[in-house]
C-alpha cells in the first residue's frame, strides 16, 4: 500500500484508548519516526490522580509546555523532511485543563496556551480511536499502571464527552474516527490490515471506521 501521502499522522484519543500502541505500529508500517507524549516525565501527574484539585494546574502547565517544546522539534532539520507518526494533538490540551481547574486557573491557562501556541504544521491525517468510557477503564485495569487507578468513572465520562465534543467540530485536517469497540488493530493483525487498508482508501475529509465497515 501506498501511503506517502502520509508525512505528519496523529493518532488521538482517552486514556485507554491505545493510541500510542497503535502510533508505534503504524510508523513502523510507514518507515516513520514517533513523536509520543512522556507522560512518565512529568513529575505532578501521579500526584493529581491522588489529589486533583491541589496538583490539576502544575501538572497541566508541564504538559503543556513539554507538547510545545516536542512541536516544536518538527521544524528542527532532521524532523522536518521526516515521516512523523505522533500521539497527540495539540487542539487536545484545553480539554485536560477544562475538566481539571477553576476559572481563575482555566483563565490562566488559556492567556498561556493562546500566546505560546506554536505555528506547528497540521496532520495529513488525524485518526481518532474511539471506545466506550466503561471499555477504556476496564483497559486502563488490564493494563495496570498504578498512578492510573485512581481515575473516576465519573472523570472518564467527562474525559470522552469532552473528546467527542472536539472531534465533532475538528475540521483543521482529516479525520478518520476508529470505533475500537469491536475492533482491535492493536492485538489483532487482521483488524490492523483492515485500518491499513482504510487509510490507503481515504477520499473524503471526515471519515468513521467501525468493524463491518
Amino acid at each position: 500500500m501506498d501511503f506517502e501521502k502520509y508525512k505528519y499522522v496523529v493518532v488521538e484519543g482517552a486514556i485507554g484508548a491505545g493510541k500510542t500502541t497503535l502510533a508505534g505500529k503504524l510508523a513502523a508500517q510507514f518507515g516513520a519516526q514517533t513523536l509520543l507524549e512522556r507522560p512518565e516525565e512529568n513529575p505532578f501527574l501521579e500526584k493529581f490522580y491522588r489529589d486533583a484539585g491541589r496538583y490539576a494546574l502544575p501538572t497541566q502547565m508541564f504538559f503543556l509546555f513539554q507538547r510545545l517544546n516536542q512541536l516544536r522539534d518538527l521544524a528542527q532539520p532532521d524532523l522536518f523532511d521526516a515521516r512523523i507518526v505522533s500521539d497527540f494533538l495539540l487542539d487536545k490540551d484545553p480539554i485536560f485543563a477544562r475538566l481539571t481547574l477553576g476559572d481563575d486557573e482555566l483563565a490562566l491557562y488559556q492567556q498561556l496556551y493562546d500566546h505560546l501556541r506554536p505555528q506547528a504544521p497540521l496532520p495529513d491525517l488525524v485518526i481518532y480511536l474511539q471506545a466506550e468510557p466503561q471499555t477504556l477503564i476496564d483497559r486502563i485495569k488490564k493494563r495496570g499502571i498504578p498512578m492510573e487507578a485512581g481515575i473516576s468513572e465519573t472523570y472518564m465520562h467527562r474525559l470522552c464527552e469532552s473528546y467527542s465534543r472536539i472531534f465533532y467540530d475538528y475540521e483543521a485536517a482529516p479525520l478518520l474516527i476508529v470505533n475500537t469497540e469491536h475492533l482491535n488493530p492493536i492485538d489483532n493483525e487482521e483488524d490492523f490490515a483492515l485500518l491499513l487498508t482504510r487509510i490507503a482508501n481515504m477520499r473524503g475529509k471526515r471519515e468513521f471506521f467501525s468493524r463491518g465497515e
